[in-house]
């Protein structure tokens, strides 16, 4: 195979590679976990130097699409290991460290797009979707409220059941039920009150501050696949990110 001609021609060559890499995830050419072709067998399959596949698996791993691991190869990224789970996580309590992690379904039901969901997700307004609400309890305590909304079409048969199957992490389920990897989020934060339902659902008096994160996931080729609202209850828990240059 050789880099699509359609890739417009300022393109470096190994973001050609890394664009041609990436439609073998997208097609499942190589799976969540599997392992990749090495550079070696790439570079003869795409008639192009060792050097610059190892350009393009890099910027790839980079980006935790990829991942390599010392004597053994490239893989695919996965959520299926805790350690990757957590990785989207980033409320945590004021004392210690997070323990357990349990997740309480509310519900799961079918929904219409509204204007908001319709234009962070790139669809009509009115468009089916799959609208998860769920509470997570950290050490035992409740700490999140969150609402993910998901294209119906791409998740179809998603249900309360397959939700309850795979405990508390959706982006896991997303991957080996549907086929669809979440490699990178968007999020908004901001204050807000909790409404009559949250505070029913959550135990705390109405109007009590939460903060809101707002997260827009996308899987490859940057394709908008959930809108998700998570409402954190802060009074022994804060949002935390590490940031590196």
């Amino acid at each position: 195979m050789k880099p699509d001609a359609s890739v417009p021609a300022f393109q470096p060559l190994y973001r050609q590679i890394k664009l041609l890499i990436t439609e073998g995830l997208e097609t499942g050419q190589w799976k969540p976990g599997e392992s990749i072709p090495s550079e070696h067998e790439l570079a003869k399959r795409f008639n192009v130097s060792q050097g610059t596949v190892r350009k393009a698996v890099n910027e790839l791993a980079q980006e935790n699409v990829l991942v390599r691991q010392q004597g053994r190869g490239t893989f695919v990224a996965s959520h299926a290991h805790d350690r990757a789970q957590a990785a989207f996580l980033r409320i945590a309590p004021d004392a210690g460290d997070i323990e357990s992690l349990a997740a309480e379904l509310v519900d799961c039901r079918r929904v219409k797009a509204d204007a908001a969901s319709a234009r962070n997700l790139d669809i009509p307004t009115g468009s089916p979707l799959m609208r998860i609400r769920r509470v997570l309890a950290i050490n035992g305590r409740k700490a999140i409220y969150e609402e993910a909304r998901v294209p119906a079409g791409l998740f179809s048969g998603l249900d309360a059941n397959t939700v309850q199957e795979h405990r508390c992490m959706l982006y896991s389920m997303y991957e080996s039920v549907f086929h669809v990897r979440i490699v990178a989020a968007e999020e908004r934060l901001k204050a807000v009150a909790a409404d009559a339902d949250m505070s029913s659902i959550m135990g705390i008096p109405a109007a009590t501050p939460v903060l809101m994160i707002e997260r827009v996931a996308y899987t490859y080729g940057r394709r908008a696949v959930e809108l998700r609202r998570s409402f954190c209850e802060c009074s022994a828990h804060h949002y935390h990110a590490a940031i590196t240059s």
